[in-house]
């Protein structure tokens, strides 16, 4: 038990619960008035002494274990790391939830209810985790500038425009908020019309497109009889959106409640879709024989955790970082569509529904009212029997 470390899961619960918690040796998550920090506690001249990390929300359960871990090693080569780092007691801003970090949680957790997919509950909060709140989570968030937007902006303005579009406007969320609870005062830093357009570049809807690293579609009949010797359930998903050509959320979400082995069927219901519209996915026989194979649990979910209900939704990205390190699970939706368009006769439009998005001709949309389930069920045999090889 002493080397035993908290998962993320049990983090996240005990982020809410007044106290100290040890999350692995050396590391706790120091939790009072609403905010949670990592604290690393270590013998200094045989006392105990213990020091502060940052943020839980600016810092994940991995990146505060890395750090520990850095940190230990550094002090066993006999360098100085307590020059840089302060005392817990002073360690923080007098009003520590009061940070761009904490109000950006404190926000997001009071927004939630309001989500209907979990998925968008999460990238809403990772987004501001993976681009602002290195840069600025732990400033007060009556401090935060213009130049802070921007220095969080312009990396990923050009290349990840979507990506930075979405984080410019939740960062102008959480400093709304702490307006609205007088926490600042001024002008919104994070504003666009009449602000922000007039310091960064307009970006053409051309290169607006962010292109998810792919694997060829060539190269993913191999991957895929590399993930047929993997017993595992990452394993089994990724597989299944493979020959789905399913997103990911779709995936991990699945129940056995939307799916007829006997019709060869998958409905997933509108609340889970990108469009907000059912989409039946017809089962090749591969498909319908990797469930087969899957162990089942009580619940309904297809794809169950060790720990909850569903898999992560990292654990397909996770393995796939294993195996073939750069690409994206998002990526094989590009190889099939790739595949269909090189390698087969298939119609775009038959293609284009398999991978249910949304047609943007109007007059095309009204016109085409029924999905081509035969149509697609043809298309995603062929895509099994290409992926046998």
């Amino acid at each position: 038990m002493a080397g035993k470390h908290l998962t993320a899961q049990e983090v996240r619960k005990l982020s809410r619960v007044e106290g100290v918690h040890r999350a692995a040796p050396g590391l706790y998550l120091r939790v009072r008035g609403g905010s949670a920090l990592w604290t690393w506690r270590v013998m200094v001249k045989g006392r105990a002494s213990e020091y502060s990390l940052g943020s839980a929300v600016a810092l994940t359960l991995a990146d505060a274990l890395a750090k520990s871990a850095d940190l230990r090693a550094r002090l066993k080569r006999g360098e100085d790391v307590f020059a840089q780092l302060r005392p817990e007691k002073t360690a923080v801003h007098k009003t520590p939830e009061d940070t761009f970090a904490e109000v950006a949680l404190q926000l997001w957790e009071s927004m939630k209810p309001g989500w209907k997919n979990p998925k968008h509950a999460d990238q809403w909060i990772n987004t501001l985790r993976a681009y602002a709140l290195p840069v600025f989570g732990d400033k007060p968030v009556a401090e935060i500038t213009t130049e802070d937007v921007l220095a969080a902006l312009r990396p990923i303005w050009t290349d990840k425009h979507e990506t930075a579009t979405r984080v410019r406007q939740r960062i102008e969320a959480v400093l709304s908020a702490a307006k609205a609870r007088g926490l600042r005062s001024g002008e919104n830093p994070a504003l666009w019309r009449g602000h922000l357009d007039k310091l960064l570049p307009t970006i053409s809807k051309r290169k607006r497109v962010e292109h998810h690293a792919a694997m060829a579609w060539v190269d993913v009949p191999a991957f895929m009889a590399e993930l047929r010797a993997r017993a595992s359930m990452s394993s089994w998903a990724l597989q299944f959106t493979i020959l789905t050509a399913a997103r990911t959320g779709e995936v991990i979400g699945a129940r056995w409640s939307e799916i007829d082995l006997k019709a060869r069927l998958w409905i997933v219901p509108a609340e889970r879709m990108k469009a907000h519209r059912e989409h039946r996915v017809p089962l090749s026989d591969a498909a319908v024989t990797l469930l087969r194979s899957i162990p089942r649990m009580d619940g309904d979910f297809v794809f169950w955790g060790a720990r909850k209900p569903t898999i992560s939704n990292m654990a397909m990205l996770e393995l796939l970082r294993g195996m073939r390190p750069g690409l994206t699970v998002h990526g094989f939706r590009s190889a099939f569509r790739d595949w269909a368009a090189e390698a087969t006769s298939f119609p775009s439009e038959v293609v284009e529904m398999a991978l249910a998005h949304t047609i943007g001709n109007a007059v095309e949309a009204a016109y085409r009212r029924g999905d081509l389930l035969d149509k697609r069920r043809d298309l995603m045999q062929a895509w099994a029997e290409f992926l046998r090889g």
